[in-house]
């Protein structure tokens, strides 16, 4: 495979799929860099909706395509927010998505701060087929938001076995360990396997 839609316009998951798809010599090219449209997530699921937006893209191109649907899970919530996670606020402000977090765990009163990240990547082919590849992470809401790297819920969410939040870790760590890098490290080797 030498070239590859990703379809996305959220530039925090474009320059982190396309820093890990770099050793592998893939061209990715991002929804947004070639005017494709939004799709619209209307599935249940994380993978409903990457299924959703793999397809369609790679029924539109005619190339096989990379979509991911992931979000944060937080036990004391009930799992929200979950795969709305991106509509959680108004806008899709981050800023204020954590600030309602926050005082939605405050009002809780529930201890348990325990959460987690996951993420499904779908390759959709134009003929209807795809593979999907799961990705998860363990930690904790912290208290504050800590940290300015990273998007999303980033400054919020320290995963297990370290202090720091993804927000302060940095790429590398980050992509090492998190619910886009796993799912991505199983998708890399399905690549493998298919030579």
């Amino acid at each position: 495979m030498e070239e590859l839609i990703f379809a996305s316009h959220n530039r925090g998951k474009i320059a982190e799929i396309k820093q890990m798809l770099a050793p592998l010599n893939i061209k990715v090219l991002s929804a947004d860099e070639i005017n494709l449209p939004d799709v619209e997530e209307t599935g249940t699921t994380f993978e409903e909706n990457a299924a959703l937006k793999a397809l369609t893209i790679a029924k539109l191109t005619k190339k096989p395509c990379l979509a991911d649907d992931s979000g944060l899970c937080v036990n004391a919530l009930g799992g929200r927010p979950g795969v709305y996670s991106a509509r959680y606020a108004p806008n899709r402000d981050f800023d204020k998505a954590m600030d309602k977090l926050l005082a939605e765990l405050e009002k809780s009163g529930n201890a348990d701060r325990s959460a987690y990240f996951a993420c499904v990547l779908v390759l959709g082919y134009p003929d209807g087929t795809y593979q999907s590849f799961e990705g998860r992470v363990n930690g904790k809401i912290t208290k504050q938001k800590q940290g300015s790297g990273g998007f999303g819920f980033d400054p919020l969410f320290a995963p297990d076995g370290y202090e720091k939040t993804f927000a302060e870790l940095g790429a590398e760590v980050k992509n090492k360990i998190s619910h886009r890098g796993r799912a991505l490290q199983k998708f890399v080797s399905y690549l493998h396997n298919l030579k």
